[in-house]
């Protein structure tokens, strides 16, 4: 007589282990955070001006369409088999390739060429609280408690703070602060159809062709809008790889830690995000003087606390 299956943490898939879960979301939130620094660096290194948004797309679109080929070779190898996406995820790659990268990084794009990368990195947080309010009233897919109205008001105080100006005026601009939330509206339409899609499809498929896809149309885009880049050096080629990289191995690990676990476990991490965007733009871009702005403190401060006290309460809730 055969004695019962031993059920151990050698049965369970490599990503669905607890540890698994800190560990991926930790990577994703510090490449992630690498970007904003990294995408500033970029338009010095490939001479991009701020006001040359047609460079900035083309130079996006060159970064994604690369990130896809990169995630596609990848996951090919792990898997250890060409991945081809099926006839029925063409949809749904189509939509997630127009939110998660067209009009979210048209947007992002051109939005950090007119602000700087610490107050981009607090800024473009919002997109958490906005994913907490859709999911709420318009899909239906959570309550809004008292908890969870607190973590919002909290967070949004904090994006406020952090556009005040020196006399406490509102110091909003569109093309900077008004793209960035539009950047993040796009950014959480996205990140929710990616776990809807996730539980059928693979989700290095879905983010590696919604990559290329829309990489090619962001260039076609750029060019057709005249964009060009001022000078192309081995340096800033380097950078384009690294950038490319981020988004390949960052959105490709996060899809995957979605399908195996439940959205406020895994988007408990984010709040980290704006943590080690603030921290590298003060390093690389040498902003320092914007990290010891008390204003920047105060707003790091409200957004990181905010996103985690509302993923927290939603953890709590549903290990009750």
């Amino acid at each position: 007589m055969s004695s019962p299956r031993n059920t151990t943490n050698n049965d369970t898939p490599l990503f669905a282990r607890p540890y698994m879960l800190i560990v991926g979301a930790l990577i994703c939130t510090t490449l992630w955070g690498s970007a904003y620094p990294s995408i500033k660096t970029g338009y010095l290194l490939f001479d991009i001006p701020a006001a040359d948004s047609a460079a900035q797309i083309l130079f996006a679109g060159c970064r994604f369409t690369l990130a896809g080929i990169m995630a596609m070779i990848a996951g090919s190898f792990i898997q250890r088999k060409v991945l081809i996406p099926k006839k029925a995820s063409l949809p749904k790659i189509g939509l997630l390739c127009l939110l998660q990268t067209v009009v979210q990084y048209v947007f992002f794009y051109i939005s950090l060429a007119h602000m700087t990368g610490v107050k981009s990195s607090i800024l473009s947080s919002i997109s958490v609280f906005f994913s907490l309010i859709f999911a709420v009233y318009i899909f239906r897919q959570e309550k809004m408690t008292m908890n969870k109205l607190l973590a919002t008001i909290v967070g949004f105080t904090g994006i406020i703070i952090v556009n005040l100006g020196g006399d406490f005026s509102l110091d909003f601009h569109l093309l900077g602060e008004g793209f960035m939330i539009l950047s993040s509206i796009s950014y959480t339409f996205s990140t929710i159809f990616l776990k809807i899609f996730s539980k059928d499809e693979d989700p290095v498929i879905l983010s590696g062709c919604q990559f290329i896809v829309g990489g090619i149309i962001m260039i076609i885009i750029g060019l057709l809008m005249g964009g060009h880049f001022g000078q192309v050096t081995p340096s800033g080629l380097c950078l384009l790889l690294y950038m490319a990289f981020i988004s390949a191995a960052a959105y490709s690990l996060w899809g995957i830690l979605l399908k195996y676990h439940p959205v406020t476990k895994v988007t408990i991490f984010t709040f980290t995000t704006p943590i080690f965007g603030v921290i590298l733009s003060g390093i690389i871009l040498g902003e320092y003087d914007q990290i010891m702005k008390i204003q920047n403190l105060i707003a790091l401060v409200m957004v990181c606390c905010g996103i985690y006290l509302m993923n927290h309460v939603g953890t709590k809730k549903a290990a009750a």
